[in-house]
């Protein structure tokens, strides 16, 4: 998924809106919070859901989109070939067809993968949906004036590279074809054994093209899923939804779509909507939140409360906040200098900075811990939970740093217990106790993204964080440690600069596998391989902790969002 700052925030709103991502999902709930929400109660269809977020859903056109698994209130409306399995915990990290039989059949390599759509497929109108509708919604996702949605298919399919959309070039991709109603088949550049995932994209959203209103389409999209929309308000601040007629469970396993309408509120500030959630009166009795998580204080106040306690949904996100560096700049171009700041770095400490071990778990790996991307346990300069200062020393002192070292830390001034001033105080005074001094330069958050995303501005040494597109190490490794992906001129995610041939290799040979465990058990080998070249310090992996409304009912979630699923609620 890109860097969180821009994708993981935009999943968090959609899915995970993957944007997010943000966009937003490592373990699922814990202590069985799904069943303490209400599960034991039958869900029924009927009532209004409320959906009170800070970020507006905006750009709600599935070409402009970048979300997780279809993204959490945009896969009410859109449907794609394949999609995110609606489950708890696990289960929910895998891919299952959607609108697709299956989740696609490749060929020998993994460069073609062909798909069959379901019969009875229809949209709100009633008009059938067709392969032709899902190729032009993929090509409508190039036209520069609907740029934002994930950049996948123009490296994967051939000939992608420069198509500038339909409205420009009315030939269309010649690497995805229609053979008939039914059949869509794709031609990639090189194998990629989990087409499966992105497929799950919002790009993958059938538009027809007589209803194609170019930019203002987000406006009224033509809805293939359960629900339609009736009104968007001040560019997704407010969206509200009521049911397709046309929509059919019985092509969509899915979606429960219990609710008769989704009122989507946004702009609203964090308290405020955990205050709402919290006091459940009136339509906030059957409220959700897809974006906002309870801060410290206002979970020690819910702690404290059994009922309040019984409202609060727990997930994980694959999502990993780190520290950085760049081995071009000195003194970090020397292995045991970065070796010993890991060593030195208090995980306990940093863990605190976050909020705590309710909000997050400590790190090692640079891949979530989750069996979907093929996590692996690795420790490789154990220090223990609170650091070991004297190791650290000993390294120092073998780089010719015998006398200490003193270094600048780069991260950002947001509030987000992230990459923000707590963490790096927690940095500055466990490194201390090594004899590291660490000079803090805090930057605006679009400043600070601009200077480490640019290869001739990047610090030696800086908070970063990722989150994945999909459940899966390929999208979690490669973009920051494959060689091929350093851009020079723009924006540049290997951070280290690696660009380590055998690792490149590995890289495209998990890509051709199919077999998706296989894989992971791949990926998970290649992180630790990774790790041992100390390039990043995994610090911890976030964890989501989530008010509902009283009346909230039949709880999900999964693995690949870590929050609340909105297709699966029910209210009273």
């Amino acid at each position: 998924m890109r860097q969180p700052s821009v994708i993981a925030r935009r999943v968090a709103a959609a899915s995970v809106s993957l944007v997010v991502a943000a966009g937003a999902a490592a373990c699922g709930p814990e202590d069985n919070d799904a069943k303490a929400a209400g599960n034991d109660s039958t869900p029924h269809k009927g009532g209004t859901l409320t959906v009170l977020n800070s970020n507006p859903q905006q750009d709600f056109d599935p070409a402009r989109l970048y979300t997780s698994g279809g993204g959490n209130v945009p896969s009410l409306v859109f449907r794609t070939l394949t999609t995110r399995n609606r489950e708890n915990g696990e289960a929910g990290a895998q891919v299952v067809p959607d609108l697709a039989t299956d989740t696609g059949r490749p060929n020998k390599d993994a460069t073609v993968w062909t798909f069959t759509l379901k019969e009875g497929l229809k949209y709100e109108d009633g008009t059938e949906i067709t392969a032709a509708d899902v190729k032009y919604g993929i090509e409508r996702s190039f036209a520069p004036e609907l740029s934002g949605g994930a950049p996948y298919l123009r490296d994967w399919l051939v000939g992608a590279a420069d198509y500038q959309g339909p409205y420009k070039d009315k030939k269309g991709l010649s690497a995805i074809e229609t053979p008939d109603e039914r059949t869509i088949v794709f031609h990639l550049n090189k194998p990629e054994g989990e087409f499966p995932y992105l497929a799950t994209q919002t790009q993958f959203t059938p538009v027809p093209k007589a209803k194609d209103t170019g930019a203002k389409y987000e406006q009224h999209p033509v809805s293939s899923g359960p629900y339609k929309v009736v009104s968007n308000e001040n560019d997704g601040e407010r969206l509200v939804l009521e049911r397709n007629p046309h929509w059919s469970a019985a092509t969509d396993a899915e979606r429960k779509a219990y609710p008769d309408r989704i009122d989507v509120r946004s702009g609203l500030d964090s308290s405020v909507i955990n205050q709402r959630l919290s006091a459940s009166q009136g339509a906030d009795a059957a409220a959700v939140t897809t974006d906002t998580n309870l801060g410290p204080a206002e979970l020690a106040k819910v702690s404290g409360d059994k009922e309040l306690a019984a409202r609060v949904g727990t997930g994980h996100f694959g999502y990993t906040n780190y520290i950085a560096f760049n081995p071009e700049v000195k003194p970090f171009d020397d292995p045991k200098v970065r070796q010993a700041i890991s060593y030195a770095l208090d995980r306990s400490s940093v863990v605190n900075a976050a909020g705590g071990s309710a909000l997050a778990e400590p790190a090692t790996t640079f891949l979530p811990d989750q069996k979907s991307f093929g996590h692996t346990p690795y420790d490789h300069f154990p220090a223990g939970a609170s650091g070991d200062p004297a190791k650290a020393r000993e390294l120092l002192k073998e780089a010719g740093h015998g006398d200490g070292l003193t270094v600048t830390l780069t991260h950002s001034n947001a509030k987000d217990f992230e990459t923000s001033p707590e963490i790096a105080t927690a940095v500055q005074d466990a490194l201390k106790k090594a004899g590291i001094t660490v000079r803090l330069q805090g930057l605006e958050d679009n400043d600070y993204s601009d200077t480490i995303h640019d290869v001739k501005t990047e610090p030696g040494f800086f908070l970063a964080h990722w989150g994945a597109d999909w459940p899966s190490g390929g999208p979690f490794l490669a973009p920051i440690f494959d060689g091929r992906q350093i851009v020079k001129d723009g924006a540049n995610f290997n951070n280290g600069l690696l660009d380590d041939a055998s690792v490149n290799a590995e890289i495209d040979a998990i890509n051709k596998l199919t077999d998706l465990d296989a894989a992971a058990k791949r990926w998970g080998a290649l992180d630790s391989r990774i790790g041992k070249k100390a390039l990043t310090v995994p610090l911890f992996h976030p964890v989501y902790k989530r008010l509902y409304g009283k009346d909230i009912k039949n709880v999900v979630i999964s693995d690949w969002t870590g929050v609340l699923d909105i297709s699966q609620v029910a209210v009273k």
